[in-house]
């Protein structure tokens, strides 16, 4: 049976997440046979590639790959893991994310009931460490990644998206793309170029090609409460702003709003 679904993980320096990220990946419902992972360690400071190694051994039934990309930013790691990819379907995951069972189950089912359909992303629901804030609100959650567009399975509106970190394309798709765009890097040390996602699905529907929403496809976003400061939140809706500058600008000097 080849490899249907090739799960592309870029990760830095998240090695104390990647075994609960590994670990639903390995127990999907869906035959190992029919998915591989690359892992892609985007210059790791930390125990990245040992923890790989390890699980690798443990779990030998799994095709778990170890892959580095130096270049740091999550657009140069998926792209370097998708060139590695044997599958027909492209499915890009986070380092602290954790698939339900039947994810890719879910994944496969659609394709195979749209079978035309260039692209498609689920639900992300925040599993906060140790608990959700007080604070928190549906307004701040999308910063943190809850994305939730209801019940039903539609076509994504206009100018609406799945996130990168739940996200399936047709490799014929992302290979035509050229991939992420690498202008728009994703996070680099402390600098946030953001908006990677949004830049290449539009760049997909301006082809034509219909985006959707399958809520049945979930995942879990570890989210540390600790982290939650104004810092972060700052830098995460900088780098909105920083990406959106650089997107809009290779569009036309026009497209982008002083």
């Amino acid at each position: 049976m080849s490899v249907l679904i090739s799960v592309v993980v870029a990760t830095y320096n998240r090695s104390q997440f990647l075994p609960l990220a590994l670990q639903a990946l390995y127990d999907q419902s869906l035959d190992k046979n029919q998915f591989e992972v690359l892992l892609v360690d985007n210059a790791s400071t930390d125990n990245t590639a040992s923890v790989c190694r390890a699980f690798q051994a443990e779990h030998p039934a799994m095709q778990l790959h170890y892959l580095q990309e130096n270049q740091q930013g999550a657009s140069f790691a998926r792209n370097t893991g998708a060139a590695q990819a044997k599958g027909k379907i492209i499915c890009c995951l986070d380092d602290d994310a954790v698939a339900a069972p039947d994810y890719l189950f879910q994944a496969v089912a659609f394709h195979f009931s749209h079978p035309k359909i260039a692209g498609w992303g689920g639900k992300i629901i925040p599993r906060y460490l140790p608990a959700a804030p007080h604070w928190m609100s549906p307004y701040v959650a999308s910063m943190v990644g809850h994305f939730d567009h209801g019940p039903q399975t539609k076509e994504f509106a206009p100018n609406r998206y799945p996130l990168e970190s739940n996200m399936f394309v047709l490799k014929s798709f992302y290979d035509d793309l050229k991939g992420f765009n690498t202008a728009l890097p994703g996070v680099q040390g402390s600098l946030r170029i953001g908006g990677e996602g949004k830049d290449f699905f539009l760049r997909l529907k301006a082809r034509g090609e219909k985006i959707f929403y399958t809520p049945q496809m979930v995942v879990e976003h570890i989210v540390e409460v600790s982290k939650l400061t104004p810092a972060y939140f700052y830098g995460v809706a900088s780098g909105y702003g920083r990406g959106e500058k650089v997107r809009t600008l290779q569009i036309s000097r026009w497209a982008y709003p002083l």
